[in-house]
């Protein structure tokens, strides 16, 4: 053991492995140094008991990358408060400048973009370093495909392994000219149409960044671009670019949504208040279920309907989760999450809620494993391209913390615990995340409700999306 953080009875240990693979270090993160551990060292998540008090967690993600996309392509000055500070929004931050934008960050922590305007955006003069980010990729993509520039697409290995065919086939209908990697991965080039011709495109899988690469494009696209939605997703594309002055509509058919976007827009610079972004309120709130005698309020999260479904399916397994203050901030749903500890009961978890909480099906497997009964999930082949293979990687780590699971080609079987500690082993059990940043917040979370605790090896992953999660951890336990 090379050291202990924390203060009374830890939660978190460094351990030093006999071997490690090197990795890059990570870009421009806001580390929280008081809980980072040296590059050659994992965590152990161990009990402490209770999880209480107040805590606020960092901006919505979602939210936050395009409130920069669409303050750099409006205007003038739009101000944005909130901003999430992780390595995959400041790779975005990177990328807008790069495109000709004036980005800064005040004293008092909030963002200042000077804009360029839609059809005016300077090529880059080097490659896009996209680290782990796909949303930043997917979404430039989309930006860049209906200007007049060439951009290189770079990310790090996990990103270089995703898809993009998903994102280049609608792309390439507009014009644009696409030159991947094996595979339809990263590195790829990118020359934009000019100009572009709009299409009408239906989503093949139900996927907000594709929605909004293409609505993207369809701003410097002369007609309508539109985008047929048979199960909707996330809708903050559409909701800001209303705010930023896009003419848009939304309407529905045979079922379906359909997004009209029309092109050579004019946006209007606007303040943004970015709220809490529900993702990482989610593994407080499943660890808050879990631990008992845990009392803990979430500030600010935002409820926008396309992303609550992780509430809904929490309540339906019995957590105790109460709204406080529900109100509306920056023209997103936002309310402070009370939540107690309460006994879970496992439910069949119906697959049309996956698209409004695709990125919890991590923490969720981590509260099934310690609910009463059995949860089953389907309809998740969407997961098996994240930044892993989040069903192999989830159904791995969790065995190894002594949970019953079954993995299925779309989804997991986890027969619950009846509330009792994963059991692990003496040892404590030490799972492999795949540099996965999601991966290393649930199995964290797994740590706080095992008997052994549970190992992570590399928590630096996290910073891509949550640079403050220790520190949090360790308030709410103190509190």
């Amino acid at each position: 053991m090379v050291g202990i953080v924390g203060s009374g009875k830890p939660f978190i240990k460094s351990v030093r492995p006999r071997a490690r693979r090197a990795l890059p270090e990570a870009r421009g993160a806001v580390k929280d140094r008081r809980l980072m551990t040296s590059p050659d060292t994992f965590q152990t998540f161990i009990p402490r008991g209770p999880l209480k008090g107040a805590i606020r967690v960092p901006g919505d993600k979602s939210i936050s990358h395009r409130a920069l996309m669409f303050a750099g392509l409006a205007v003038g000055e739009s101000r944005i408060t909130g901003l999430l500070e992780g390595e995959d929004v400041l790779a975005t931050a990177g990328a807008i400048r790069a495109f000709g934008a004036q980005i800064a960050r005040g004293q008092d922590g909030s963002w200042t973009v000077h804009g360029v305007g839609v059809g005016s955006l300077l090529e880059p003069k080097t490659a896009l370093d996209m680290g782990n980010s796909g949303t930043s990729t997917r979404l430039l993509m989309g930006l860049v495909a209906a200007h007049a520039i060439t951009a290189t697409f770079v990310g790090d290995a996990s990103l270089s392994g995703r898809p993009m065919k998903r994102v280049i086939d609608p792309l390439s209908q507009i014009g644009a000219s696409i030159e991947a990697s094996a595979g339809g991965t990263l590195p790829l080039m990118l020359r934009g149409a000019a100009p572009a011709v709009p299409i009408t495109y239906r989503l093949p899988v139900a996927s907000a960044q594709v929605k909004s690469a293409v609505l993207l494009a369809g701003l410097n696209t002369p007609g309508i671009t539109r985008v047929i939605e048979p199960v909707p997703t996330r809708d903050h594309t559409e909701r800001m670019l209303t705010g930023f002055g896009a003419s848009l509509e939304v309407g529905e058919e045979n079922g379906e949504t359909i997004i009209s976007i029309h092109g050579e827009a004019d946006l209007r610079p606007m303040d943004v208040v970015v709220p809490g972004d529900p993702s990482s309120a989610a593994f407080f709130m499943v660890a808050a279920t879990l631990v008992p005698g845990s009392d803990l309020t979430i500030m600010n999260v935002g409820l926008n309907p396309t992303r609550a479904g992780l509430l809904q399916v929490l309540r339906q397994m019995g957590a105790d989760i109460e709204e406080v203050d529900r109100r509306e901030v920056g023209g997103e749903p936002v309310a402070d999450l009370r939540v107690r500890h309460a006994p879970l009961t496992g439910i069949d978890v119906d697959p049309a809620l996956a698209p409004s909480m695709i990125d919890e099906f991590p923490v969720l497997f981590v509260a099934a494993a310690l609910a009463s009964g059995t949860t089953r999930t389907t309809g998740l082949e969407e997961l098996r391209v994240k930044e892993s293979d989040r069903l192999a990687t989830m159904a791995a780590a969790l065995t190894l913390a002594g949970a019953r699971v079954e993995e299925q080609a779309d989804g997991l079987i986890i027969h619950g615990s009846g509330g009792e500690p994963l059991p692990g082993t003496p040892q404590g059990a030490s799972v492999a995340t795949r540099l996965d940043h999601r991966i290393a917040m649930s199995m964290a979370v797994a740590g706080l409700a095992s008997r052994n605790g549970v190992s992570v090896d590399d928590t630096r992953p996290i910073n891509t999306s949550f640079p403050t999660f220790m520190g949090l951890l360790e308030e709410a336990a103190a509190a």
